[in-house]
């Protein structure tokens, strides 16, 4: 054997070795993950295992949310004998019955009327102070009446349609009782023109003092839930479900539009469930885009999923088909980007369209049995 056989022989061997390495780590990792502590269903009880007599330690699940509308005292009981701890999902900014008898609550566009809801999706007035004492009288009456262990905030945005690969997020809300009370939240005077005409100056040379009055809006409605869960039911955890993008995707939407600061509201929120739903937004074949987002999310907010920690991150990932399929073969994979720290819980999207799918319903509950310390 010569010696350049023998090199080029070597040189072979330690490349395949070498591709065995970066192929193995691009695998999903196996085994316990004692920093997830929550294994969660969201959209209501998995009332089609139970009734198989299958219990949650059984299915790997130690966590239900469901909408605050859907709960029953039986039903959370039923569930914490089980083991679980009982979540609540809240509508902030998304009840369109309002609007019927209360019109001025509608948003206000570019043009001085009222904006419709980009597919289909229909946001209010955030300044609007009929609407703000509803949802803070049902927030209180749900903690109050139900032993949940914590309740998350669900649309807490601008008039959007975000949930889509290409989204739509009009501007507003321009109406005259924003106008009034953003001058004189920033004494900021205005001049007597249309709508039109202020709302291209907010969007121009005084974006910036526009775009983070609306932020402190939309954060002043999570201060006072907070102050709410103190009076009421301080041992709940408040969450919020909210857009997975960084800072800089779509020109800086998660602010710019969606009048979401996540960092204002870190002061009043004690999880942030990011919701990398990565076949809905166009990533339908990189689930490897959840763990990033995640990744991101905690590196803006200083949390590294480490026992004692303020903040936590708990994702919700997709599972179920909404737009694009999510192949059963890409169960694990999700699930384990989802559970990569900084995330310490995970819950998977949704019950309702999830459960008559029994294969990947099962390839759910293998991989919480398999992630339990």
């Amino acid at each position: 054997m010569t010696r350049f056989f023998q090199w080029t022989l070597c040189f072979s061997v330690g490349l395949l070795l070498q591709q065995s390495v970066v192929l193995r780590s691009a695998e999903p990792e196996t085994g316990p993950r004692p920093h997830i502590k929550i294994r969660g269903i969201y959209g209501g009880a998995p009332t089609q295992l139970l009734e198989q007599n299958r219990t949650l330690p059984e299915l790997g699940v130690n966590a239900i949310f469901m909408g605050s509308g859907s709960l029953t005292q039986d039903r959370i009981q039923q569930l914490k004998q089980q083991g679980a701890k009982v979540f609540a999902e809240f509508n902030t900014m998304h009840v369109a019955s309002y609007l019927k008898e209360h019109p001025d609550a509608a948003p206000i566009g570019v043009n001085g009327k009222i904006c419709p809801p980009p597919h289909g999706w229909q946001g209010i007035c955030p300044t609007h102070p009929g609407y703000r004492n509803y949802r803070m009288d049902e927030f209180r009456r749900v903690l109050k009446e139900y032993d949940i262990d914590g309740i998350w905030l669900d649309y807490h945005h601008s008039h959007a349609s975000w949930e889509r690969a290409e989204p739509d997020m009009p501007d507003t809300c321009f109406c005259e009782r924003c106008l009034k009370q953003f001058q004189r939240d920033t004494k900021t005077s205005l001049p007597d023109a249309p709508t039109s005409k202020l709302a291209q100056q907010l969007l121009g040379k005084q974006k910036a003092v526009w775009t983070q009055w609306r932020c402190d809006v939309f954060t002043d409605w999570v201060r006072e839930f907070r102050s709410i869960i103190d009076e009421t039911r301080p041992t709940a955890l408040l969450g919020t479900f909210h857009c997975p993008w960084t800072d800089t995707e779509f020109e800086g939407a998660l602010k710019n539009k969606l009048a979401i600061d996540l960092k204002a509201q870190a002061q009043y929120v004690d999880v942030f469930s990011i919701m990398p739903y990565h076949a809905r937004f166009n990533h339908p074949q990189d689930p490897a885009w959840i763990s990033r987002q995640t990744a991101w999310l905690g590196k803006h907010l200083g949390i590294k999923g480490a026992p004692g920690e303020r903040h936590q991150i708990w994702p919700i990932v997709q599972l179920s088909d909404w737009g694009e399929t999510v192949p059963v073969e890409q169960v694990r994979p999700v699930l384990e980007h989802g559970t990569r720290l900084p995330a310490t819980g995970v819950m998977v999207f949704r019950w309702g369209s999830l459960h008559p799918q029994t294969d990947k319903v099962e390839a759910m509950i293998k991989y919480y049995q398999s992630i339990k310390p």
